[in-house]
């Protein structure tokens, strides 16, 4: 009896301690850590430039499942959702200015842990994508 009431109070405290995070593209996520997972970068490109720069880094390291503008900003916000080495990764790209955009990588695992190496590779891809054109 003992044990069992012991294994409800492990499985209710696990419920209890995980949760949701929101990503940079203002949905929600599932988390099992609340540590650093977001990384930011500016530059003085256009919108489209660097976003078009974010699409390129994670076709090429995974897959990019969905392109979108959140809804509750202008056209001067847009966002992608992919998978990369089996994490779930978040790119936003938001205008500054007309010509400095700012772009915001997440990265998170099927079991909602942060993975910041793999959000720091991808924000330095995008900064080299955009030098090389």
């Amino acid at each position: 009896m003992k044990k069992t009431i012991l294994a409800l109070l492990a499985v209710t405290a696990a419920a209890i301690i995980t949760g949701c995070v929101s990503t940079v593209d203002d949905t929600h996520a599932f988390a099992t850590s609340w540590n650093t997972d977001t990384v930011s970068g500016r530059y003085a490109r256009p919108l489209d430039e660097v976003y078009n720069a974010s699409l390129a880094v994670v076709q090429r390291n995974g897959v990019v499942l969905t392109e979108f503008i959140p809804h509750d900003t202008t056209n001067s916000v847009r966002s992608l959702e992919g998978r990369v080495a089996d994490r779930n990764v978040w790119v936003r790209v938001e205008a500054v200015d007309p010509q400095t955009s700012q772009v915001d990588v997440q990265a998170r695992s099927s079991w909602g842990t942060t993975d910041v190496g793999l959000v720091h590779e991808l924000e330095k891809e995008i900064a080299l994508q955009l030098a090389a054109h």
